[in-house]
């Protein structure tokens, strides 16, 4: 039997994964949590030998919980569950260790046999995001986009809107009647920007805004 511990934080997406996995003759759920904390914990208890985890969940993503379980439990292979198919999600995934990535509206199949897949040893993607991952690795754009949001991460949730503002190319006034302050606290938030991610202009702020998706494409 393949032990599959189960990780997402809506219950009704849980049940529908667990019968899903369940009309399989050799998938047995050993253990389900709502977060990343509890997934990372009932996994050292469990030890199974696939953890299936939604990337977002509260407390801790899947993707860093899957960091932990790569570095705690190597032997136990992590598949991600999500509805995101956005290409910094496929690459913070894989990147994460993880040895699978099924999207929530797949076809019901492709989640047993990605169960499977990587219980053996193996990788699965669900063609959808198969076809994604092979069209974008020739050009970069996975990795950049994965890359600018891991830098983004490092700023705080402010200075990620005035960023997102700046990426839009408003100027500081404008920014400061958006976000309803003053324009020198704009200002300041600018600077802090830019000195952190070590930018010499708001350009390369506003690039690094693009290609990290904090700006809407329309």
């Amino acid at each position: 039997m393949i032990r599959v511990l189960l990780a997402d934080d809506e219950a009704m997406i849980r049940a529908g994964v667990r019968a899903i996995l369940s009309s399989a003759d050799d998938i047995e759920i050993v253990a389900e949590g709502g977060d990343g904390h509890e997934a990372v914990e009932l996994a050292l208890k469990h030890r199974p030998d696939v953890c299936l985890l939604d990337i977002r969940m509260p407390r801790l993503d899947g993707l860093r919980a899957a960091e932990e379980l790569r570095r705690m439990l190597p032997e136990t292979a992590v598949m991600m569950l999500t509805t995101f198919s956005e290409d910094e999600y496929i690459a913070s995934a894989l990147g994460s260790g993880a040895a699978g990535f099924v999207l929530k509206s797949g076809d019901p199949r492709e989640l047993i046999a990605g169960v499977q897949a990587v219980a053996e040893g193996g990788a699965y993607l669900s063609p959808s995001v198969a076809r994604r991952v092979i069209t974008h690795l020739g050009t970069g754009q996975l990795g950049k986009r994965a890359s600018a949001r891991a830098r983004v991460e490092e700023l705080t949730g402010r200075e990620r809107d005035v960023l997102a503002l700046v990426g839009a190319g408003l100027s500081n006034a404008d920014i400061a009647r958006r976000l309803h302050v003053v324009e020198g606290t704009v200002k300041a938030y600018v600077s802090q920007i830019l000195a952190r991610l070590d930018f010499k202009n708001r350009v390369q702020a506003a690039i690094l805004a693009y290609e990290a998706g904090l700006v809407p494409e329309e």
